[in-house]
């Protein structure tokens, strides 16, 4: 990102106002992700309003009934679907304008609104890569016992258009998280509660659908780094902002409600901005420096005429001064020679040949990882 562009955003800000406008503001192709909690458009004044809703001690469900959840309020239901989709097809359009090309957007919401919000963004031009279930572990029960508990919300990840090769996946970062093992679709975790749950002077709920921090914590290390500017056109009570303060990430939230944004800025002014070494996650093997075998031996780090073998010593073969391999009968690169041998399609050189050290086999890998270093910390010479 340019310099100029970078200091035209309002970084690390909450502003106040409607979003569409607030974005129109920014820059184009100037934001890295975009992580939007849009309102449901519950429609709950057409069956049971929340205020009437009670558990089986008569205590009222605190729900969302809030001004900037209602849609052509008063009018038919049509009417409200028409006015949401305009709504989102606005802020969609916004949203894809600021992001740059290299950007990717994650949406959140509930069976009320996430399908036409994924119409919305298929029609616009968005390129869906993933939908991913938050399962809670802890949902609020359905009290009336006429439907389904409500154990789930959907997250859409999607591209800013169909040719786009390159967006940021942390798949070895994901994966390291999940115990080394890969990240599935469906993510159980619990809902925002406890100590997490922010509330007013009076204990009342700051905000009705407050994220949990776990749940921006997985989306941001998947799919941003650090320095990374993340937009958040529906910042309340700032979440998304609390969660890339503490993983080095830049943000701006665009908020409409000034209560909330007031209690995110308290939020997020009492988090301490750290050493930004430890927010450094484990890379791809495909985001690395590129290391072409010839280095290792132009190095000196294996010489010409070394011996190379498979782990179980089937083959052998010898290196040459430009890095190629040569065995009986054929010469070429680490991965092909590997291939020739196995009578396979393709193979992977790194890790298929070794070198002995001291009576053991290493594989090669291990000084295309030390090179990798090198560059990584500027230590290479």
């Amino acid at each position: 990102m340019s310099k100029q562009i970078k200091d035209a955003l309002p970084l690390d800000q909450v502003l106040v106002g409607d979003c569409i406008e607030l974005m129109r503001g920014l820059p184009d192709k100037s934001v890295d992700l975009v992580f939007a909690d849009p309102p449901y458009n519950l429609m709950l004044d057409r069956g049971t309003r929340a205020g009437q809703l009670r558990r089986p001690n008569q205590s009222v469900v605190d729900g969302v009934d809030d001004a900037w959840d209602r849609f052509a309020d008063g009018g038919s239901i049509a009417e409200s679907y028409a006015e949401y989709d305009r709504f989102t097809r606005a802020w969609l359009t916004e949203a894809r304008r600021v992001l740059k090309d290299t950007g990717a957007i994650w949406v959140i919401g509930s069976y009320h609104n996430i399908f036409r919000v994924g119409t919305a963004l298929q029609d616009i031009g968005f390129w869906m890569l993933n939908d991913v279930v938050w399962r809670k572990t802890n949902p609020m029960p359905n009290f009336r016992g006429r439907r389904f508990t409500n154990a789930h919300e959907t997250l859409i990840w999607a591209a800013r258009n169909e040719a786009q090769k390159t967006y940021t996946f942390n798949y070895d970062a994901l994966k390291t998280l999940n115990d080394d093992l890969q990240m599935r679709s469906d993510w159980l975790l619990p809902i925002c509660a406890g100590g997490e749950r922010l509330k007013g002077d009076d204990g009342a709920k700051a905000h009705p659908t407050q994220k949990p921090e776990a749940l921006l914590y997985r989306v941001l290390v998947g799919c941003s780094h650090p320095g990374d500017v993340v937009l958040d056109p529906f910042f309340g009570t700032g979440t998304t902002g609390a969660v890339a303060k503490r993983l080095g990430r830049r943000f701006i939230g665009l908020e409409r409600e000034e209560k909330y944004a007031a209690v995110a800025r308290d939020r997020i002014g009492a988090i301490e901005s750290g050493d930004d070494t430890p927010l450094a996650v484990t890379r791809s093997k495909r985001e690395e420096p590129r290391i072409p075998f010839g280095q290792v031996v132009e190095r000196g780090l294996i010489r010409p005429g070394t011996q190379l073998f498979d782990q179980r010593r089937r083959w052998v073969a010898r290196v040459r001064a430009d890095g190629s391999l040569v065995v009986n009968d054929a010469t070429g690169s680490i991965h092909r020679v590997g291939a020739h041998v196995q009578g396979a399609p393709a193979c992977n050189g790194w890790t298929f040949w070794h070198f002995e050290h001291q009576g053991n086999l290493v594989p090669i890998d291990f000084y295309r990882s030390r090179l990798r270093a090198e560059l990584n910390t500027g230590t290479a010479h």
